[in-house]
């Protein structure tokens, strides 16, 4: 029987907790209202908001804090955790995602995916959050084993209402889904996680979509229970925390946090959850590669994963060597896959206009818009159309065409490829669109992935994909990449631009010989900085009529490189 101090403790705990989930909900309400779009809502673990938030990124500070805020959770908690720090007047992209893949296109490294085992309330999602916060990488996603439980019948929505039905057996959980989805992100590729709802013991209509992971942190009670589920896993923590301990952590967020009545909870975890633990749980912690007392405290234990992960990440490193890819094709022929616009008179008067330097800045963006028109309508004359036949208001049948397949939608590569956006929504009605952002690491010369968003289902879609200059290809190679890991099919994926230099052909054909490319025009050279010769400029910086600081390559701001 529980103690009548716990009690109490636990009582005046869940009048305090309701009231600050009160709190919370509103704050949400009001980001909401606001237009903080759920989607955008995944952040470092160790983001804030305000000048606070500034600080703790600037300060150096150790990597391990005793400082944590505790579990709060109705919901199963499997996100991504992107470079991002939110304060309240603006985001700042921190850190950007490196290549995963090769000059070919492949993926060359998968995630560095870390399991953690141990008993419920063991503090595994406290270790897990505090190992992101030391790791210091950017693109970590947390995934918990929470959200694989399996769907309930009715019978036994029943048994749960009344503590009946046993959480903690393995036939709780949905393996095949669980091991399903781990490959496919350990392997780079976009997957789709159930919510799990504890109050009603049911999953959530919507599932949340996670991408682009280098280190993924798998955590949940049975997390070595499961032979292929193991051989996922590339290093193993065993999270060791008195049963003692574990019980009233879980007597507080049962009561507090999930609704449950002190007695249920008492006799769901004599009944179901010590029994579990001992038959299923504790006998794994013998193919544990690091067994961590105390949880969350002890900070000699985090440091050594931390260190470990560390070296295999540097291990699995891949720098590009640009100059490489510069010279790879040179004499080669133009693929086949590329389509360039004819040089009527009339898209040569739009070239030299837009080329010439003199040019002031709002010829430049009606030339260049009258020129993106042209390019977009030029690109959907290669989508393939079936006939139909309608009924003209005359009465009679007119043999004609429609597009044969489910939608189009538009991507653009920011900043510069969001210009071209205009012109594609005045010729395709309703379209969806989606944006990717990508740089320059200036200490590397290699892109970085800083932000997407993608429409949902654009798996289904043909995806036309927007930047307003290719030079060397290498971000165009990254937003494919982003695309294909998001199960877009090659072939129906059309890379647009208004200017390509021949290098940048080759270096996309090359990877992806399916995608088609199609351009106004294609210069033959790139210079030392990888502009493009004779070229445009900084379309970007000449569009928006901003000036890019010196050490600003093309990629950053439309040139791509």
């Amino acid at each position: 029987m529980c103690p009548s101090w716990l009690i109490s403790c636990l009582r005046a705990t869940r009048d305090e907790n309701m009231a600050v989930n009160v709190s919370q909900v509103e704050v949400q309400m009001q980001q909401k209202e606001e237009g903080e779009e759920d989607d955008r809502s995944i952040s470092r673990s160790d983001s804030g908001s305000g000048e606070d938030s500034l600080d703790s990124l600037l300060s150096h500070r150790c990597p391990l804090t005793p400082s944590l805020s505790p579990r709060k959770r109705t919901t199963s908690q499997s996100k991504t955790e992107p470079p991002l720090l939110r304060t309240n007047k603006r985001t700042i992209y921190t850190a950007g995602r490196p290549p995963w893949y090769n000059v070919t296109g492949t993926t060359f490294k998968e995630a560095f995916v870390i399991g953690l085992c141990g008993g419920s309330a063991s503090g595994k999602t406290t270790v897990a959050n505090k190992i992101i916060e030391a790791l210091d990488v950017p693109w970590v996603v947390l995934l918990s084993m929470d959200s694989f439980y399996k769907v309930l019948s009715k019978e036994e929505q029943e048994l749960a209402a009344r503590n009946e039905y046993n959480f903690d057996h393995p036939d709780a959980f949905d393996f095949e889904l669980l091991v399903t989805v781990l490959r496919k992100l350990k392997k780079g590729k976009s997957i789709k996680v159930p919510v799990y709802d504890f109050t009603s013991h049911s999953r959530r209509k919507e599932w949340k979509t996670v991408y682009g992971a280098n280190v993924v942190i798998f955590e949940g009670i049975l997390a070595f229970a499961n032979k292929e589920l193991l051989k996922l896993l590339d290093m193993k923590v065993f999270v060791d925390t008195d049963s003692d301990i574990r019980l009233v952590r879980r007597l507080k967020r049962d009561i507090t946090e999930r609704g449950r009545d002190i007695t249920g909870v008492i006799k769901q975890y004599n009944k179901f959850v010590k029994p579990a633990f001992e038959q299923y749980i504790e006998p794994t912690v013998q193919v544990a590669d690091i067994v961590v007392p105390r949880g969350g405290e002890n900070f000699v234990a985090l440091d050594l994963i931390v260190q470990h992960v560390h070296s295999q990440l540097e291990k699995r490193k891949l720098r590009w060597d640009i100059s490489a890819l510069a010279s790879a094709h040179q004499g080669q022929p133009l693929p086949e896959t590329l389509s360039v616009m004819e040089s009527t008179p009339q898209v040569r008067g739009m070239h030299t206009i837009i080329r010439n330097k003199d040019t002031n800045r709002d010829e430049f963006i009606f030339y260049s818009k009258r020129l993106m028109r042209l390019l977009i309508e030029h690109a959907l004359s290669f989508l393939p159309l079936k006939s139909v036949s309608v009924e003209t208001p005359q009465g009679t049948v007119y043999e004609g065409k429609r597009l044969s397949g489910k939608r189009i939608t538009g991507v653009s590569i920011l900043r510069a490829g969001e210009t071209m956006e205009q012109a594609l929504m005045a010729v395709c009605k309703d379209i969806r669109l989606g944006k990717i952002l990508i740089q320059t690491n200036h200490d590397t010369g290699e892109p970085e992935l800083h932000y997407l968003r993608l429409p949902k289902d654009i798996s289904e879609d043909y995806v036309i994909l927007m930047d307003s200059t290719v030079s060397t290809g290498a971000a165009a190679l990254m937003a494919v990449r982003v695309l294909l890991d998001h199960d877009v099919q090659e072939d129906k994926i059309f890379l647009l631009s208004l200017l390509m230099a021949e290098m940048g052909v080759h270096s996309v054909a090359y990877a992806f010989p399916k995608v088609r490319i199609i351009t106004t025009a294609v210069d033959k050279k790139v210079n030392d900085e990888f502009h493009i010769i004779p070229g445009i400029g900084n379309f970007g910086d000449r569009y928006f009529g901003t000036d890019a600081p010196s050490d600003w390559y093309e990629s950053d701001e439309g040139m791509d490189y």
